[in-house]
C-alpha cells in the first residue's frame, strides 16, 4: 500500500482528505459552509504567521548580523506583538462575523421541519412530531432538502454528540436535557452522521445516515416508512 501511495504529492493527499461523507471541509449546506470557510481562513492566518517566522529565521541564518540593531526586548515586542497581533485580530473579527451570521440565520430563516433525535448506546433514533407521534426511524434521519430543519437532541444514558459534518456543527446530547441544532442540505442526497463524543465501547459504530429528499416527496417517503411500505 505504501508503494502505491508514494507517487502521490502531499497536496493531492491533503485534498483527498478534505472530501468524503464525513468531511467538514466538503460542506453541502450554508451552516457547514460557514464553518468550513472559517477553517480555511484560520489555516491561511496560521500559515501567514508561520511564513513570517520562517522568513525571519532564514534571514538570521543567511545574513549574519541581521537584527543586531534591535535589542532582545525589542525583538520580544516586535515578534510577540507586532507580528502576530494584527493577524490574530483579523482572524478573531472574521470568526465573530461568521458566528453572528450563523446566529442570525437561525433567527431569520423559517423552519420547514422539526425532528427529535435520541441518542442511546449505541444508536440514534428519530421522531418526526410534525407528521405524528407514530412516525419514527432508527439509524436514518429523513429531512427535506433546501430548507432549515430543527433537530432537538436528547440522550438516554451518557453524553453523546450529534454531528452531521457536511450539514452543520455538532451539539451535545445530554441526559435529561434538550439541545437544539439546525441543519440544512442544499440538494437531495445522502450524508453521514456520527457521535462525536466518546461514549463507550460501541462509540465507533454509533453512526447514522441522513437522507435529504426533494420537498415534494419528503412527507410521502416518511408516510410510506411509517406504514411499512418500501419506497421505489
Amino acid at each position: 500500500m505504501f508503494h502505491r501511495l508514494a507517487p502521490l504529492s502531499l497536496g493531492a493527499l491533503f485534498l483527498t482528505s478534505c472530501s468524503g461523507d464525513l468531511s467538514a471541509l466538503d460542506p453541502a449546506g450554508p451552516y457547514a459552509g460557514a464553518i468550513a470557510d472559517l477553517w480555511w481562513i484560520m489555516l491561511f492566518g496560521a500559515g501567514l504567521i508561520l511564513s513570517l517566522v520562517l522568513v525571519l529565521l532564514g534571514l538570521v541564518f543567511f545574513r549574519p548580523g541581521f537584527g543586531r540593531s534591535l535589542s532582545p526586548k525589542g525583538w520580544m515586542i516586535a515578534g510577540g506583538l507586532f507580528l502576530p497581533v494584527p493577524v490574530l485580530i483579523a482572524l478573531m473579527t472574521y470568526g465573530m462575523a461568521q458566528g453572528e451570521y450563523l446566529i442570525g440565520a437561525w433567527q431569520n430563516e423559517p423552519v420547514v421541519a422539526r425532528v427529535e433525535a435520541h441518542g442511546a448506546m449505541w444508536q440514534w433514533g428519530f421522531r418526526y412530531p410534525d407528521l405524528g407521534d407514530g412516525v419514527t426511524t432508527v439509524g436514518t434521519l429523513h429531512i427535506p432538502a433546501g430548507g432549515v430543519v430543527e433537530v432537538r437532541v436528547t440522550s438516554a444514558d451518557v453524553v453523546h454528540s450529534f454531528w452531521i459534518p457536511r450539514l452543520a456543527g455538532k451539539i451535545d446530547a445530554v441526559p435529561g436535557h434538550e439541545t437544539v441544532v439546525r441543519i440544512r442540505a442544499d440538494v437531495p442526497g445522502r450524508y453521514g452522521g456520527i457521535c462525536a463524543e466518546y461514549c463507550g465501547n460501541g462509540h465507533a459504530g454509533m453512526r447514522f445516515t441522513v437522507e435529504a429528499h426533494p420537498p415534494e416527496t419528503y412527507r410521502q417517503r416518511l408516510t410510506a416508512l411509517s406504514a411499512g411500505v418500501s419506497a421505489p
